[in-house]
C-alpha cells in the first residue's frame, strides 16, 4: 500500500530504462512507473543499428525491447516523443518540452548517449549521416543498398566498432567503402595497435579502403547533394555518402543543469554514481551510457571510474538502478562486456584496457586464422580478454579479471591449457 503512493519516472527509453521498468514490476513495485523517451519509438536495443537489422538479415521489429502492448499490460506509462527540459530537485518534479509537469519520489535517468559531430563543412549535405537511432539505422540501411545497386561510394569517418561494423554491413550491399581513420590502425583507443592490423586485413580483404593518419577537413558537394570527401593530407575521396562515427557523448545536460555530480572527462565524462547507481541526489539514479561508476579496487583495473557505452551495461545497469531505487542493496560491479560481428568474424571482450594500462599482450591461439583470444596484462594481471570467433569463454575471461592474480604467461598462451584451471588467487 505504501507503494501504490509513490512514482518513480525513468527519463531515457532505451534498453537501460525499459530493463529498470520491467524490474520495478517484477520485484513487485506497485506504484506509478513513468518512462519518458525523446524517440517516437517504442524502446529498442542498439546493436542491432550496425549488425542484424542493419545488414538485412533481422526486421525491424526484432530490436524492441519488449512488444508495444506489453507496456499497458505491466502499467508502465509511456510519454513517447517527449523531451524533459529540466529536474527540479527541490520539488521533486521533471519538467517536460509541452509544459507538463511529473513529480517524482525517485527518478532514473538513463539518457544515454549521442553522436560527436564532425565539424567541418558540409555536414549540412543530405548524404552525411551519424548512427546512434533507430532512425538513422533505417535510413543508412536504405542508404547502402542504394549505393550497392548503384556502384556509389561510402566514406566514414571513424575507425571504431562503428565504423567498422558499417563497413562490412556496407561492403554486404556491395558499396564501395573507404574509411578515413587519423590513428595508425583500427580501434586503437580500444585494443592498442598490437592487434589493430588484425581488423585492417580483415577489411582489405573484403574490398575497404583505409586511409590512416588523416582527418577529414571539408565534405564537398552541389545541390545539397555529396561529391566527395576531403583529407587533410591534400586527398579528395570520392563519395556519394558519408557517415561520421567518430564516437558518442554522454548526454548530461539535463544533470548538470539540475547541479547533479559529474564524472571528470580524463574518466569519460558522464554522471557520477556510486556502487548502487545513486547520484549526488539520493533520489536520483542514472544507468547505461550515461552512467560512470566506480571500478577502483576490482581485479587489476587501473582507473578509479568508468563510462560504459556497451549493450551489456546497459542490460544489466538499468535492473540494477531499479532495485536500488526500490531500496535494496546493491553492489553494480559488473566487468564491462561487449560484442562484434564484421563478415565472418565474430569477437566478445571483457575488461577495460585503454593504451598506456598495460605492458603486455599474450595471445592464446591461432590470430592468422582468427580464431584465438587476446589478454592485456599489467603485472601479469589481466585487465582485459578478447576472444575472437571462440566461444564459452566470457565466464573464465571475466573470473581472471576480478581475481587480479598474476599468471603464468605460458600457461595464458597454451590452448591447451583450460583457462578455468588458471590462477584466481590474487596473492
Amino acid at each position: 500500500m505504501v507503494d501504490a503512493h509513490r512514482t518513480f519516472v525513468i527519463v531515457g527509453g532505451g534498453l537501460a530504462g525499459a530493463k529498470a521498468a520491467e524490474t520495478l514490476r517484477a520485484e513487485g513495485f506497485t506504484g506509478r512507473v513513468i518512462l519518458i523517451g525523446d524517440e517516437r519509438d517504442h524502446p529498442y536495443e542498439r546493436p542491432p543499428l550496425s549488425k542484424g537489422y542493419l545488414t538485412g538479415s533481422e526486421e525491424r521489429d526484432s530490436v524492441f525491447v519488449h512488444e508495444p502492448a506489453w507496456y499497458a499490460q505491466a502499467q508502465v506509462e509511456l510519454h513517447l516523443g517527449q523531451t524533459v527540459t529540466s529536474i527540479d530537485r527541490d520539488t521533486r518534479c521533471v519538467h517536460l518540452g509541452d509544459g507538463a509537469s511529473v513529480r517524482y519520489d525517485k527518478l532514473l535517468l538513463a539518457t544515454g548517449a549521442e553522436p560527436r559531430r564532425l565539424d567541418i563543412p558540409g555536414t549540412d549535405l543530405a548524404g552525411v549521416h551519424h548512427l546512434r537511432r533507430l532512425a538513422h539505422s533505417d535510413r543508412l540501411r536504405q542508404v547502402l543498398a542504394a549505393l550497392g545497386r548503384d556502384n556509389g561510394h561510402l566514406v566514414i569517418a571513424g575507425a571504431g566498432w562503428i565504423g567498422l561494423e558499417v563497413a562490412a554491413a556496407a561492403r554486404g550491399y556491395g558499396a564501395e567503402v573507404t574509411v578515413i581513420e587519423p590513428e595508425e590502425t583500427p580501434l586503437l583507443r580500444v585494443i592498442g595497435p598490437e592487434l589493430g592490423q588484425l581488423f585492417t586485413d580483415l577489411h582489405r580483404e573484403h574490398g575497404v579502403r583505409f586511409h590512416f593518419g588523416v582527418r577529414l577537413t571539408e565534405i564537398t558537394g552541389q545541390d545539397g547533394m555529396v561529391l566527395s570527401a576531403r583529407t587533410d593530407d591534400g586527398e579528395e575521396h570520392p563519395a556519394h555518402d558519408v557517415l561520421a562515427a567518430i564516437g558518442a557523448a554522454p548526454r548530461t545536460a539535463l544533470a548538470e543543469a539540475a547541479g547533479l555530480t559529474l564524472a571528470d572527462r580524463a574518466d569519460g565524462g558522464g554522471i557520477a554514481v556510486d556502487t548502487a547507481l545513486r547520484t549526488s541526489d539520493p533520489d536520483i539514479f542514472a544507468a547505461g551510457d550515461v552512467a560512470s561508476f566506480p571500478v577502483s579496487g576490482r581485479g587489476a583495473l587501473t582507473t578509479d571510474r568508468v563510462r560504459v557505452e556497451h549493450w551489456a551495461n546497459a542490460l544489466n545497469g538499468g535492473p540494477a538502478a531499479a532495485r536500488a531505487m526500490l531500496g535494496k542493496d546493491v553492489v553494480y560491479d559488473r566487468v564491462p562486456y561487449f560484442f562484434s560481428d564484421q563478415y565472418d568474424l565474430g569477437l566478445e571482450y571483457s575488461g577495460w584496457a585503454p593504451p598506456g594500462s598495460y605492458d603486455q599482450v599474450v595471445v592464446r591461439g591461432d590470430a592468422g586464422k582468427r580464431e584465438f583470444c587476446a589478454f592485456w596484462l599489467k603485472d601479469r594481471r589481466v585487465l582485459a580478454g578478447m576472444n575472437v570467433n571462440v566461444w564459452d569463454v566470457t565466464e573464465d575471461i571475466q573470473r581472471l579479471i576480478r581475481s587480479g592474480a598474476r599468471q603464468d604467461l605460458d600457461a595464458l598462451a597454451d590452448p591447451g591449457v583450460p583457462l578455468g584451471s588458471l590462477s584466481t588467487d590474487p596473492a
